[in-house]
């Protein structure tokens, strides 16, 4: 298997290596009295997800690394985050171990699950001191084998049994191969060809794509548990949005305030979450118009609006994805809100279709509908709103370039590898969770449009649920409307 012990640093290091410090740090430690926890609430909709899978994939050993920490630079790493698709099948979250591999063995009528994992060291071996990167002493205590098993319902061992697990493996083995390349990388070799490889077995799909597109799949349609995670990252997200509204005098005095904006939100991320599900744009002015910034490092000025996209990610990793565009000043100016509110009528006309039974291109068709006959209404477009929607013209595109939904879910875009026929042509179910975001990104040097239109960006997105019998705004109860954005803002104090 891939070597992972630890990066050296050997060359800087002054831990004592005597047998003398060795026996004495060992030596006088309290024995640990943990009583087992009960199986946390995910563990029974985790279990329903691997038997999904395994119905999928009878006969085939099921192989999903958490993965490895990545490095930002030399010896440190940025914080961790286990692969979606083993948080999905597992339900551990944020306390998963670096390093982890669950395993689906197949037993006749299904699979059997193990998972593997590195567990607690014990007070007499060097790397619960030693180990920067991995120590207790340095990043605190690992469970034990039995806690997990218990906390998770699953059965457990060591990852150092990995190995004799997978010298017993063949080509049918499927792996998730983008979750640590290192681990498939040892796979490939052992097994003398890529695994995932061969021929079709007792009708199961042969190749890794297909199990990455099974598990992309299996997360089309959210369970009970999911969709109570996501409401909780949508209410922690409302309380990023009204923070960085309280926060307003202290972005408008800092040269770069929309790093402000970005520090604000992502306290909260880190106080009600475990981190922001995704990087923060806070574009104010003609930024706005650049569809991903990032880069945060503008003023803010009155009189511009300001282009928040910003979601809490909590512990589970279920993320929340909103845009909100605000009126520094407090209040929208004449061809602010003319803008404001084209946007606004697109992203609930997309809203109102939404029901079991529509195609998911169909959300995007009806907010595209709004956006060409507004831009033909101003004159913007050379041509009529039903010329524009012609496939071959698509004139309104230039002002919204990007799609109007994506799914939500453990990834900001879910589901992102599942086939066409299941996504964009899709049909609606009850239980899927996607986003409506419409904008209008006037670019400031755009000369089809006029010059008081030029640096204005407004997108304004939701999260939506799918219901029985329609659909449900997870995010209604962020301000939307021009009147409620103003108002919100004049509570808070500005």
């Amino acid at each position: 298997m891939a070597d992972t012990t630890p990066r050296a640093t050997s060359n800087r290091s002054t831990t004592p290596g005597s047998s003398t410090f060795k026996d004495y740090i060992g030596s006088q430690w309290a024995e640990r009295e943990r009583p087992l926890p009960e199986p946390r609430e995910q563990a029974a909709h985790a279990a329903a997800r691997r038997a999904g899978i395994s119905e999928l994939h009878p006969g085939r050993t099921i192989v999903v690394p958490a993965g490895q920490a990545k490095v930002r630079s030399n010896d440190c790493d940025y914080p961790f985050r286990p692969h979606s698709a083993f948080a999905h099948l597992t339900g551990w979250g944020s306390e998963t171990v670096v390093g982890s591999v669950l395993v689906m063995t197949p037993n006749g009528s299904g699979h059997d699950t193990t998972l593997y994992f590195r567990a607690t060291a014990g007070r007499d071996s060097e790397e619960f001191y030693a180990n920067p990167e991995i120590g207790e002493f340095w990043v605190g205590p690992r469970p034990s084998l039995a806690e997990v098993a218990a906390d998770l319902g699953v059965a457990t061992a060591d990852l150092g049994d990995l190995d004799a697990v997978v010298d017993g493996l063949d080509a049918t083995v499927l792996v998730v191969r983008d979750a640590d390349t290192d681990l498939t990388r040892s796979f490939d070799e052992r097994l003398g060809s890529a695994v995932g490889g061969a021929p079709e077995q007792d009708g199961a799909p042969a190749t890794d794509d297909v199990l990455a597109r099974d598990l992309s799949e299996l997360r089309l349609v959210k369970d009970a548990y999911e969709v109570h995670e996501l409401r909780q990252a949508v209410a922690a997200t409302k309380a990023g949005f009204d923070d960085v509204i309280a926060d307003f005098d202290a972005v408008l005095a800092h040269p770069r305030g929309e790093r402000i904006v970005e520090g604000t939100f992502n306290r909260r991320a880190r106080a009600d979450g475990n981190t922001v599900g995704y990087d923060t744009i806070a574009a104010s002015g003609h930024h706005a118009c650049i569809l991903h910034w990032t880069r945060n490092d503008g003023a803010v000025q009155p009189g511009d609006l300001i282009l928040i996209d910003a979601g809490v990610e909590v512990d589970s990793y279920y993320t929340a994805d909103i845009t909100r565009t605000l009126p520094v000043s407090g209040t929208f100016t004449e061809v602010q809100r003319m803008v404001y509110e084209a946007v606004l009528e697109a992203a609930d006309a997309a809203f109102a279709i939404v029901k079991p039974g529509i195609t998911f291109r169909q959300v995007h068709a009806t907010a595209m509908e709004v956006i060409a006959r507004k831009t033909a209404e101003w004159g913007f477009l050379p041509g009529t709103a039903d010329e524009s929607l012609q496939p071959e013209n698509q004139f309104h595109r230039r002002y919204m370039v990007h799609g109007t939904s994506h799914h939500l879910g453990l990834d900001v875009h879910d589901c992102a590898k599942a086939r066409r026929e299941m996504y964009i042509d899709g049909v609606v179910q009850p239980g899927m969770v996607f986003t409506i975001e419409p904008g209008l990104y006037f670019q400031q040097d755009d000369l089809t449009v006029p010059e008081e239109f030029r640096g204005i960006g407004v997108r304004i997105e939701d999260d939506i649920l799918v219901t029985e019998d329609g659909a449900e705004n997870l995010s209604i109860g962020i301000p939307r409307t021009p009147s409620e954005v103003e108002g919100w803002i004049a509570r808070s104090g500005r």
